[in-house]
């Protein structure tokens, strides 16, 4: 049977309070011995004299949950975990807003560090989603990941 392909996009920012919520959820789950969480926090860099004061995320939605997909499958391929939440916003992200939350968690914690690891480097190498980094004057430019 095939895994149905999950919407991981969220609009705007992802809340602390939405964190805080998928976590309790996963007390009554007493096989797991580690979680691993990432934070993906929009910064206000400084580039050519402009700080970036938010970004604006865009995709083709389908085609992105497709890849995310197929990286969450290639995770549970690769490493012994118990479950995997990823999450993406859309729409403006001000800074120091969440704009990605990656959850890992396994019976033991060295398998999560490697997981997330993977997972992360995965998303920003695989996955068509653009930021549109809005600057405090207005103007904007097409972020590059890195």
């Amino acid at each position: 049977m095939e895994k149905k392909i999950k919407n991981v996009f969220v609009q705007g920012p992802i809340s602390p309070n939405f964190i805080a919520d998928s976590i309790a959820k996963h007390q009554s789950k007493t096989q797991i011995g580690a979680h691993n969480i990432f934070l993906g926090q929009v910064r206000a860099d400084v580039i050519e004299d402009k700080t970036v004061s938010a970004i604006e995320y865009t995709t083709y939605e389908e085609m992105a949950n497709l890849k995310f997909h197929e990286i969450r499958e290639q995770t549970f391929e690769k490493f012994e975990i118990t479950c995997m939440h990823i999450y993406h916003s859309l729409g403006k992200v001000a800074v120091g807003e969440v704009c990605l939350f990656v959850f890992v968690s396994s019976p033991h914690r060295k398998v999560v560090f490697e997981a997330i690891h993977f997972v992360v480097e995965e998303i920003k190498a695989q996955v068509p989603v653009f930021g549109k980094e809005l600057f405090e004057d207005d103007s904007y430019q097409w972020k590059v990941n890195t």
